[in-house]
């Protein structure tokens, strides 16, 4: 069966972010600001949080691995939609393919339980402040770190072996600007449906449990700085919790708006610009949100730099 998919399909054809050509340079300039963004303010924040002994805090810990799925998430993706703005040809190899999709799933599920433990982190520093440097162990951030590594590689790993091995028949057109499991499920021969459903299930587990790790988190944080006394505790407790909050509002609000809005309000322009969002602005908005709003942040860049 993986011979007869080598034999009808060597490569696939990605539809591209826009289906105007004049359009194709002007894009090619935005998509390169973008991505050399990402890339210096992810790189940038990895060193700051490794390099400077006053970020050697669980909060950075876990904001040095958000910025490396975020930098691998646009690595995935960007190169390749530049490339097919460039050369005008937007192609892609049956295994570069099914690389690009295993790595997209591995960095975008990734993100999402690391949020969610970020969002526990927080609720840690500011509910149980005294017990925060017992229960925030090294061991324990590695642990709320591994997890959602192993767990987004086994089903990456379990999707993209499903899908690449079964039969692709029809037309060779992604209707996507890059490999996912979506637009490349209705392309199979067989077991389409199985297949299908789930997707929809582990999404859904993923979506709705990470979100409601969030949600319980920042509930009882604000229970927690209500009762707070002081006014300055309350602005600190906020201050913390603000750079989290806005990402976690963009990146959830950008998937909610995905996959919630019903099937006769999809289109191709307004699901192409969704993806757009979460697989390369929001990797580039990361960085600047943590910095620009973090004066420790700024006062290590000036240490290091």
């Amino acid at each position: 069966m993986g011979q007869q998919n080598l034999t009808v399909f060597t490569e696939f054809i990605l539809m591209g972010v826009t289906r105007h050509p004049e359009l194709q340079l002007p894009l090619f300039g935005v998509f390169l600001i973008i991505y050399m963004i990402t890339v210096v303010g992810n790189l940038g924040m990895i060193i700051l949080t490794k390099v400077d002994s006053h970020l050697h805090t669980p909060m950075y810990f876990f904001i040095r691995h958000l910025a490396f799925i975020d930098l691998g998430n646009s690595t995935v993706i960007c190169p390749k939609v530049l490339e097919n703005f460039a050369v005008d040809q937007s192609t892609i190899s049956y295994y570069a393919c099914a690389t690009q999709m295993a790595f997209f799933i591995l960095f975008i599920v990734s993100e999402l339980f690391m949020l969610s433990a970020m969002a526990y982190d927080r609720y840690m520093a500011i509910c149980n402040p005294l017990l925060y440097n017992v229960v925030m162990s090294p061991r324990r951030c590695h642990v709320l770190v591994g997890i959602p590594y192993l767990y987004s590689t086994f089903q990456s790993l379990m999707f993209t072996i499903k899908i690449f091995t079964l039969t692709f028949c029809g037309s060779n057109v992604i209707s996507h600007f890059y490999c996912d499991d979506v637009p490349l499920i209705p392309m199979l021969c067989t077991n389409a449906q199985k297949v299908q459903l789930l997707v929809i299930m582990f999404s859904a587990f993923n979506l709705i449990s990470s979100l409601l790790v969030v949600l319980l988190s920042y509930l009882l944080i604000l229970i927690a700085i209500f009762r707070m006394h002081s006014a300055e505790g309350r602005k600190k407790a906020f201050s913390t919790c603000s750079s989290h909050l806005t990402v976690v509002v963009v990146f959830y609000g950008t998937l909610l708006f995905m996959y919630m809005q019903p099937k006769s309000a999809h289109s191709y322009d307004t699901d192409t610009v969704a993806s757009v969002f979460y697989t390369l602005v929001i990797p580039m908005l990361n960085p600047l949100i943590y910095s620009l709003r973090n004066k420790e942040v700024k006062d290590a860049f000036h240490r290091v730099f």
